[in-house]
Order: structure tokens, then C-alpha cells, then sequence
């Protein structure tokens, strides 16, 4: 029972009508609730993760069971063929269902409180944006120059071939790609939020273990899934985009604020389909 009540100290957050201690408590702010707690060398104050138990906005273990049915099924949608012609209405389908389902499913595991994972966007969060998206840039190309020593790296086909887009055929896919990135955070850092709640609420472990557990395993199952897209080049998905999740997914911790990891997500992503449109009448050229 002890261990218990510890436990629950540790990993629940205050409801909303506790008073603001001025004394380094903790205080509320609409759905979002300020703690000066433990925090991770690498994560600053503020914000806490959002769903943790004892939280107006607390997910429950069959909550995020639904939430993880949400994250599948949309993933599904993007990548199943429907059964139906390809073409640019059926492509905008896939991707809107990538994102809406796993929200669809979080609004329903917690209806006050699922919009938690966003946070306001000022000068702030854009200049985080392009801090994190650098930061990935430059760990990506390391981590990929050293991979490629020792093995093939396999291009991305879709954005090999937005070289040979133009005018609104490619104005569409950045526009796509751009909204399909938004998915790509909410199946990443959805998971990552359930990891780092039931690893607290069913193992009992510690908030800074549950939260490296959370991010390691979301960025291995991250690079996982991108095995199709990479030929099944296990290498290349598990270590360089592995490693390009765990900066993004940082983006997230630092802020607790995803469309600061999208907006990092689509500013690497965006570059590179832009390098690749730029240098491909270069390429065809010689």
C-alpha cells in the first residue's frame, strides 16, 4: 500500500482547483496543468505531459488501448490500397484519415482534454521549429554518412520523384507531405505518451526511466514502419531514421507541444524535397 501511494504521488498531477503554491508547487492553466517537478537533463520546466493519472485529462488503460486503435487504423488507411483508382482525391483520403482517426480516437478516450498535446504557436515555437529541424538535419547526415560506410542507403522513392513535379502537381505533394507529417507525429508521439503513462501506472518505474523507455522504443517503432518505404533496409530505418525520431520526438519534450515537432518535422522534410526538385534537372542534365 505504501509503494502504492508513492507510486501515485510520483506520477499524478494536481486537479485543477489545488491552490498555486508559491513555493515551487505547481499551478493550472485551462486544460494544461505547470509543474516544477523532476525533469530530464535535456527537458526544461513547464509543462508537464498531458493524460498522467490523477489529471482532469487522465487517459484510463482502456482509454489508451482505443488510442492505439486509433494510431493502427489510421496507419492502415495510409498505407493499405483502397480499392479504388490512385489519383489525388484518393491520396488526400489516406492522409486525412492518418491524422483524423488517432484523433478521432484520443477526442473520444479523453473528451476534455485531448487537445492537450497542442500549444500555442508564437515567435517562440517557430524558432524551435528551426532549431530542431537543423539539429535533425545535421545529426541525420551524420548518422547517414556513417551508416553508408558500412552499408547501401536506400533513397525515398516519393520524393526521388517530386523532382520530376512542377507548379501545382508539386505545390499539392509539399502541401500533402506537410499534412501527412502531422500524422507521423501523432503516431509517434501518441505511443510515446502511453509508454511513458503505463510504464508509471503498471510497473511502478520512475518518470525520467518511463520517459527514455517511451522514446526509445517509439523512435525503433518508427523506423519500423518505414521499412517498406526504404526497401526493407533495416540499417538504414532502425539508425538514421531512428535517430531523426529521437530529435524530433525531443522537439515534443522540450516543449509538450507537437506542432513544434511537426513544424520541425516539416521544415526537414520540405528541405529535402526541395533540395531533390532543385538538383534533379541538374542530375538529368549531366
Amino acid at each position: 500500500m505504501a509503494m502504492a501511494a508513492r507510486v501515485h504521488r510520483r506520477w499524478s498531477r494536481p486537479s485543477l482547483t489545488r491552490p498555486h503554491d508559491q513555493h515551487g508547487g505547481s499551478f493550472s492553466m485551462g486544460s494544461s496543468v505547470v509543474i516544477s517537478g523532476e525533469r530530464l537533463p535535456f527537458e526544461p520546466q513547464g509543462r508537464d505531459f498531458p493524460f498522467a493519472r490523477g489529471a482532469p485529462d487522465a487517459i484510463s488503460t482502456r482509454g489508451w488501448l482505443l488510442v492505439m486503435a486509433g494510431v493502427t487504423t489510421g496507419f492502415v488507411a495510409l498505407v493499405v490500397p483502397l480499392p479504388l483508382a490512385d489519383n489525388v482525391l484518393t491520396g488526400w483520403l489516406r492522409v486525412l484519415l492518418f491524422v483524423g482517426l488517432p484523433l478521432l480516437a484520443l477526442r473520444i478516450a479523453s473528451p476534455s482534454g485531448w487537445t492537450a498535446i497542442f500549444g500555442k504557436v508564437g515567435l517562440r515555437e517557430v524558432k524551435l521549429m528551426v532549431a530542431f529541424a537543423l539539429l535533425n538535419m545535421v545529426v541525420t547526415l551524420a548518422v547517414g554518412v556513417a551508416v553508408n560506410v558500412f552499408g547501401t542507403a536506400t533513397a525515398h522513392a516519393a520524393v526521388a520523384g517530386a523532382g520530376q513535379l512542377g507548379g501545382a502537381q508539386l505545390a499539392g505533394f509539399f502541401a500533402k507531405v506537410g499534412v501527412q507529417l502531422l500524422g507521423e507525429e501523432l503516431i509517434t508521439i501518441l505511443p510515446f505518451l502511453a509508454i511513458v503513462v503505463l510504464c508509471g501506472k503498471l510497473t511502478g518505474i520512475g518518470r525520467h526511466a518511463a520517459v527514455v523507455v517511451a522514446w526509445l522504443v517509439s523512435a525503433v517503432a518508427f523506423g519500423l514502419i518505414h521499412l517498406p518505404t526504404y526497401d526493407w533496409n533495416i540499417v538504414q530505418c532502425v539508425v538514421v531514421i531512428g535517430s531523426a525520431r529521437l530529435i524530433l520526438t525531443w522537439a515534443y519534450v522540450w516543449t509538450k507541444n507537437i506542432w513544434v515537432s511537426t513544424g520541425a518535422h516539416v521544415l526537414n522534410d520540405w528541405t529535402i524535397i526541395a533540395t531533390t526538385t532543385l538538383l534533379a534537372p541538374l542530375a538529368t542534365a549531366a
